[in-house]
């Protein structure tokens, strides 16, 4: 695929997963088009090789492809589908001073200044009950409907100096001018146009930027865009996963959710769904787990900083991470990358003529936890840690390469 094309579904898909449970939603939509089957976890199995996913949660998928003439090992690639945001609280209204705000709490680690002023929309599940039966609804309500106003310059005068905002006061949105009682399920109501006898029991909602993806730069050679940690490097697992199976392989693909949070659900990174799932292959297609995870390897799929412009100093001195300058293989004491993974992984990338940069972060500034290093603690394999370099990390408009 070509940059071009690629960069316009990239797009496409950031605008469609707004949260974990649409970006599984989109993502299974694409497998089915591509004749992957569904199986559960709650039924008995009956595979041998083809193409096949499973959900946990609605907001987690991994997906797998068993190849006629298998060999006894795992190529497996992980990213995750959710993004840093709000959480929308149950109680949630807010009614003072003639405004209607709602009761949030953010999800993950956001950079608290990037997410002023910007349209924020909802997207998540809905639980309805229709007589005795729950039904779980994915919604996406793509349009503008609340945000979180930033305080003037003229009665805020440390705004420019010491801005210390309070995520309880400072980062509540405001919806209406109205006074009007349960407006989310008004709202909620109208988009999945319910009847009168269906109840809306409960819901995930989470606030989303709704600002489109856009290329910056005079050659175009930079992407601004929300989500882009981690639905660029979602989208490129799925992608590749799709194209590139063949009948050597047993390819596995995870879409994690809650890694912005620490992962420690039950669709996590640091939950049992990857080893459940390869346990269940390994059954149904009678090849030795241990033997098949001793040949296997796990590529982690999710982005780190690149130099800062302005701040270059906060990078390592000698392994830094630059725009349009290739993959990073994120060498770090706390991710899985180590010299044996990064050999196999670099000559891959010479094979493929895919620029790769090593990146390490400075000693006296903290990384994150990633995915491989989450799934080796109930997976034990050799695994790489690898993304993109960006700016902006957590805002609600991220910075990358084109």
């Amino acid at each position: 695929m070509n940059k071009k094309k690629f960069n316009k579904e990239l797009f496409k898909f950031i605008e469609n997963a707004t949260c974990s449970f649409t970006c599984v939603d989109t993502i299974k939509k694409e497998l089915l088009e591509n004749g992957y089957k569904e199986v559960f976890e709650n039924e008995l199995w009956n595979i041998k090789e083809g193409k096949y996913f499973v959900i946990r949660n609605d907001a987690s998928i991994i997906a797998f492809y068993i190849g006629k003439n298998k060999r006894q090992a795992f190529n497996i690639i992980c990213a995750h589908g959710d993004t840093p945001g709000f959480y929308l609280k149950p109680k949630n209204e807010i009614y003072e001073y003639n405004y209607l705000k709602l009761n949030v709490s953010p999800y993950g680690g956001i950079l608290n200044y990037g997410w002023m002023d910007t349209p924020l929309s909802f997207a998540g599940r809905v639980i309805l009950k229709e007589g005795n039966k729950y039904k779980r609804k994915i919604v996406n309500l793509n349009k503008p409907l609340c945000v979180i106003p930033s305080e003037a310059i003229h009665i805020n005068k440390s705004a420019n100096t010491n801005l210390d905002l309070n995520t309880q006061i400072d980062l509540i949105p405001i919806i209406s001018l109205d006074k009007e009682k349960d407006i989310i399920k008004n709202i909620l109501r109208k988009e999945l146009n319910l009847k009168d006898g269906v109840k809306i029991c409960d819901y995930d909602l989470f606030l989303h930027s709704l600002d489109r993806p856009m290329y910056i730069g005079d050659k175009k050679e930079m992407i601004l865009s929300p989500r882009i940690d981690d639905l660029t490097c979602a989208f490129a697992t799925f992608k590749s996963f799709i194209e590139n199976s063949n009948e050597d392989n047993i390819n596995v693909m995870c879409i994690f959710n809650s890694e912005e949070i620490g992962s420690l659900t039950k669709e996590g990174a640091d939950s049992s769904f990857l080893m459940d799932i390869l346990k269940r292959i390994s059954a149904e297609i009678n090849i030795d787990i241990s033997v098949a995870l001793s040949n296997s390897l796990i590529v982690s799929a999710d982005n780190s900083h690149a130099v800062h412009p302005n701040h270059p100093t906060k990078s390592d001195v000698s392994n830094q991470g630059f725009l349009n300058e290739g993959i990073l293989i994120v060498r770090e004491i706390s991710t899985m990358t180590d010299s044996v993974s990064s050999s196999i992984f670099k000559e891959i990338c010479k094979k493929a003529k895919v620029p790769f940069q090593d990146s390490t972060s400075r000693n006296d500034l903290s990384t994150g936890s990633t995915l491989s290093g989450l799934c080796i603690r109930h997976v034990s394999v050799d695994a790489i840690d690898v993304g993109i370099p960006q700016l902006a990390m957590h805002s609600s408009r991220e910075l990358i390469g084109s």
